[in-house]
């Protein structure tokens, strides 16, 4: 039993002071309640200095620790808890069982805030050997948390079932659910197929009575599940709800595990610059762990998908430092390394992409999550498929990201599966030719899946290649797929698609835009691989358009919004000028005889759209086709 149920252990001290004791041990080891514990620790502190009773005061002294490793975040805080703990350590008999668990509390925060776990695995062996059950319990699950890198995952589930079993010998129900928590946490970290038996197992015993610490993490993980079910709009809806359970635990992470859990909703949904202003403010926050440094890898990664180059290689050289390597192997590093590699890749630095790769490979096998649970990014064979593909390396991009798809199916991580699907068909596309069946197939099934699932392919970047970026377009069904040095996409057919597809196909020559606007644009020997928009592709594209327009406008007057209904049936009554005029007798074509100025404001606009519709898919594409796609009475395509 724990001290506070066993008042007999404490000298005679008044009522206020053992009445603030009990409550504190029953809010830690009972109700999980991290935030009432710190509160009546913190008067029983107070009281027992008042008392002058050293043993009051160590107990006290050591509650205030909590359960976690490193409670107490901003410096002021953590620096007055530690003071008070050396204080009542001073005061106690160095042999006493109170001055080993008040040496195992701070040399465990010691390890932790360091990134190492020599000291707290040697008192660990100690508290073995001093038949001490509370010292040993203890001294376990601080252990545990000090071993969260991916190397451990052996030791940590040998460590939590030990705890699980010491439970019975401390008789504190604070022990069996961390414990139980700690064992769930592994086998998910370790993607072990059976590890939502034992969370269903947790799950029983909080449904049962409370204990608000490990249901804060099951929250989390919930979260990290509906994530992984592609279901972003619940998931989103779910992460809010744990960070109010996380704050009324009085967990220092909930602000923290929140921006996680958006910043992977939206990667998915290829919103990830969205999350740039949350990301800067969170980033500084004193709330984060010392060794924590995947928001500093995710601002990285915000920053080069958003186009801003100049600071994510400013975050990546943060991140670096002089080594990359030494960043430390924390709950977090896996999901900052995936950062890392996302990162290396759209700025195409194939140096950090191979060190990248070679921390990782030790992990090939093991998903990307960050934690506790809190957030996954699928397989870490995916992060390896991408340094692979940076630095050219196209054999082992393959065989990585064909990988990644499967173990992410396994996973259950349909978002991840996808996208990995996509950066293997880019992958299979660099190495056996745009035109490669294989290749084709996989980037069209992963549009078809990301369609399905809500979500958005972020830009995947290929080799670097020499001389002139020119943009290739391929039509494949309803969509088209776009390359451009390197990258690739799939974009929804649309009029203006075609337009580009036309001048894409024929770089650096002028094209009028009433021939592109009629199709009726010729094309030179030289240009017979070109792509060209083809005379009934044309009038499927204004017939389309003419549907979409009459949609809207039919919605516009129900709305009454006369003046954008006006504007539209400008735009439809062209278009069926335009169809009537650019169709003979029995349906053939006939050269474009409608007003230039009427095509060149018609043939802008549905480029405009159609530049929008690729820079929403793939920002750093969007933004090089339109500096090098003309508009007006010619419209031309001049690669640089």
């Amino acid at each position: 039993m724990g001290v506070a149920q066993r008042p007999g252990v404490l000298p005679a001290i008044g009522s206020d002071l053992r009445v603030a004791l009990a409550l504190g041990e029953r809010a830690l080891q009972v109700n999980g309640d991290l935030q009432t514990a710190r509160r009546w620790f913190d008067a029983a502190y107070r009281q027992a200095e008042v008392c002058g009773d050293p043993i009051a005061l160590g107990v006290a002294a050591l509650g205030l620790g909590g359960v976690w490793v490193h409670e107490h975040r901003t410096c002021a805080e953590s620096e007055m808890v530690r003071a008070r703990q050396r204080h009542a350590l001073s005061l106690l008999d160095p042999a006493s069982p109170l001055a080993f668990r008040l040496r195992v509390r701070m040399r465990g925060e010691e390890d932790y805030r360091a990134g190492g776990h020599v000291a707290i695995m040697g008192l660990l062996r100690q508290a073995r050997d001093s038949g001490d059950p509370l010292a040993l319990a203890e001294a376990l699950s601080l252990a545990h948390h000090c071993l969260l890198g991916p190397e451990h995952g052996a030791t940590r589930l040998e460590l939590a079932r030990e705890l699980i079993g010491q439970a019975a010998v401390t008789e504190r129900r604070g022990d069996l659910m961390m414990g139980l928590l700690w064992r769930t946490v592994d086998l998910y970290l370790a993607a072990d197929p059976h590890a939502e038996r034992c969370l269903e197992e947790l799950r029983g015993r909080l449904h049962a009575n409370t204990y608000l610490a490990a249901g804060y993490v099951v929250n989390a993980i919930d979260v990290m599940l509906t994530i992984r079910a592609g279901r972003f709009g619940e998931a989103e809806q779910l992460a809010g709800e744990c960070f109010e359970r996380g704050v009324a635990a009085g967990d220092m992470d909930a602000t923290g595990w929140y921006g996680g859990q958006l910043g992977a909703i939206r990667w998915y949904q290829g919103r990830t610059a969205e999350t740039l202003p949350a990301l800067q403010d969170l980033v500084s926050s004193p709330t984060l762990s010392p060794i924590d440094n995947s928001y500093v890898a995710a601002l990285a990664l915000a920053s080069a998908t958003a186009g801003d180059r100049r600071s994510a290689a400013g975050h990546l050289a943060r991140l670096r430092g002089r080594d990359l390597g030494d960043l430390p192997r924390s709950s977090s590093w896996l999901v900052a390394m995936y950062c890392v590699v996302e990162t290396a890749h759209l700025l195409q630095d194939a140096a950090t992409a191979a060190q990248a790769y070679a921390l990782l490979s030790p992990f090939a096998d093991l998903p990307v999550i960050g934690s506790l649970g809190v957030v996954c990014f699928g397989s870490v064979h995916h992060a390896l498929g991408m340094a692979a593909l940076t630095i050219g390396d196209l054999e082992r991009a393959v065989g990585h990201l064909r990988t990644a798809v499967q173990t992410n199916l396994a996973l259950g991580h349909w978002p991840a599966a996808a996208l990995s699907r996509c950066r293997l068909g880019q992958a299979l596309a660099l190495r056996d030719g745009p035109r490669d069946e294989a290749a084709l197939a996989e980037q069209v099934a992963a549009a078809r899946e990301a369609k399905e699932l809500g979500m958005v392919l972020p830009a995947v970047v290929g080799r670097a290649d020499g001389g002139r970026r020119a943009c290739r377009f391929h039509r494949q069904g309803r969509h088209w797929q776009v390359e451009l040095g390197g990258r690739v996409t799939l974009v929804e057919h649309s009029v203006g698609m075609a337009y580009l597809a036309a001048l894409a196909g024929n770089p650096g020559r002028e094209i009028l835009a009433a021939d592109l606007a009629a199709g009726t644009w010729s094309r030179g020997a030289e240009d017979v691989s070109a792509q060209p928009v083809l005379d009934d592709l044309a009038r499927d594209a204004y017939r389309e358009r003419l549907a979409q327009l009459q949609t809207e406008i039919d919605e516009l007057e129900a709305m009454n919004d006369l003046a954008r209904v006006a504007a539209l049936r400008l735009e439809h009554e062209w278009l069926v000028a335009e169809l009537s005029a650019a169709t003979g007798i029995g349906g053939r074509s006939r050269p474009f005889a409608g007003n230039e100025e009427r095509a060149r404001i018609a043939v802008g606009k549905a480029i405009r759209r159609a530049l929008s519709r690729i820079a929403a898919v793939d920002p750093v594409m969007g933004e090089e086709l339109r500096a090098t796609v003309q508009t007006g009475l010619r419209c031309s395509y001049r690669p640089r």
